[in-house]
């Protein structure tokens, strides 16, 4: 299908806050007469089923990089794997075998799944700066949490422009290996997200413009102060952080793979600047090969690089707006890693309204029959929000084969990682929800 270019878009105001303000007059999907837009754009260029990991993606995400990040940060204090919790009842209600639902809300405390990318990243960066000043042999998280290095360590700044959960995690990181943070948020960033970014230590300095802007300007500060930057989306000559977050995202996949008897049919992952959709594409490719479900990535119809580059066999920078209650996936440009890996590995996009968010948190938060209450933020209820809106388009359901006998995972990216936003969201603060 072609890329729906602006139709569906809604018209956002400044703030992320405000903007529900502004939807919420409206009826929720439940409740219209006429559901809110939901699309796909399927991979015409998708390799096939049995094709294998493409061999020049091996130096950069290859087994061998997946498992040393799982090594390493399966030994941090407080690592423990999310649960993976089936909705029963909402399979059977959306005419599907089974949902399985990775809960990344208690990851490290931090609320989303961000914490295994970031922190992770700044503790490989940590690692080469103290190659490069001399230090010879291992350094160990051991190390750096005792203290030794701090001569060395306490000079260093990292820094990283966020819609908040990145940031968080970098902001954790640089605390726990005991460097210092700098932290760039855009003007649409809300303040409760500034605040949990700034709990640990770090400085979380406002700019102009979109996420786009900020990783910007987060790249020119540190080139100018000798920072080190850590972010997912890379470029030509910035490839090694944004491999050591994907790295770190991989995690997920690791334990999923654990948790599962047999491998899902599909899997529909949030894309963002594509990091963790690339990271859990990856290593199911690597584990299941032909045997590796579908892969959906999930997009909002403000902010779909990710599906714009699939329908034109090429990346696509998205230019104006990119406002979207599911703030971590404002991003207009898609990382050229990511999309290495989504071009040959993703089958398809899906793209849906804002307000698909809203109705899947909500659902989260009040299931029915068996299923679990859950706190899931708004690319979590996203996920959801887009099995809802697609089980009343049968034509695209087709198109992405799902059926009866599909056993589809998400991926809940987030809690409530702003209480304020959650309980305009849901009309629930996150504490009241039963789980």
């Amino acid at each position: 299908m072609p890329f729906p270019g602006t139709q569906g878009r809604l018209a956002l105001p400044g703030a992320v806050f405000s903007h529900y303000r502004h939807q919420n007059q409206q009826k929720a999907p439940e409740e219209r007469a006429v559901d809110p837009k939901v699309d796909i754009v399927v991979n015409a260029k998708k390799s096939a089923a049995d094709a294998p990991f493409p061999a020049s993606l091996e130096a950069t995400l290859g087994p061998g990089m997946f498992a040393a990040a799982l090594r390493e940060i399966s030994s941090w204090p407080g690592y423990q794997q999310t649960p993976l919790r089936h909705l029963t009842s909402l399979a059977g209600e959306l005419g599907l075998a089974d949902i399985a639902y990775k809960d990344e809300a208690d990851r490290f405390g931090l609320g989303s799944f961000k914490a295994l990318g970031g922190a992770y990243a700044v503790l490989r960066c940590l690692e080469r700066a103290l190659r490069d000043a001399g230090i010879t042999g291992p350094v160990t998280t051991a190390d750096l949490t005792a203290g030794r290095h701090r001569d060395i360590v306490s000079t260093i700044t990292v820094t990283s422009a966020t819609d908040g959960n990145h940031g968080r995690s970098v902001a954790w990181g640089a605390r726990l290996f005991g460097c210092r943070a700098v932290i760039f948020v855009h003007a649409h960033v809300s303040e409760g997200r500034c605040k949990a970014i700034e709990a640990y230590g770090a400085e979380v300095n406002r700019v102009p413009g979109n996420y786009d802007d900020s990783v910007r300007h987060a790249f020119e500060v540190a080139a100018r102060e000798g920072w080190f930057v850590v972010q997912d989306t890379a470029t030509a000559d910035y490839r090694e952080i944004p491999a050591d977050i994907t790295c770190g995202y991989g995690v997920i996949a690791s334990e999923v793979i654990e948790q599962i008897e047999t491998p899902p049919t599909h899997v529909i992952v949030q894309a963002g600047v594509g990091g963790v959709a690339s990271a859990i594409c990856a290593r199911f490719w690597q584990a299941w090969g032909a045997a590796r479900p579908r892969f959906i990535v999930l997009e909002p119809g403000n902010a779909a690089c990710v599906a714009a580059s699939l329908a034109a066999g090429h990346r696509v920078n998205l230019t104006g707006d990119t406002d979207t209650i599911m703030a971590g996936l404002a991003c207009g440009e898609v990382s050229e890693l990511a999309w290495e890996v989504l071009a040959a590995g993703a089958d398809a996009a899906v793209i849906i309204d804002d307000e698909w968010a809203g109705a899947g948190m909500r659902r989260l938060a009040e299931p029915l029959g068996s299923d679990p209450a859950i706190v899931g933020g708004e690319c979590s209820g996203g996920a959801i929000g887009a099995l809802i809106a697609l089980s009343r388009r049968q034509d695209l359901s087709a198109g992405l084969g799902l059926d009866r006998a599909s056993r589809v995972l998400v991926i809940g990216t987030e809690g409530a990682t702003d209480p304020a936003i959650y309980r305009e969201l849901v009309g629930r603060a996150p504490e009241d929800i039963t789980t």
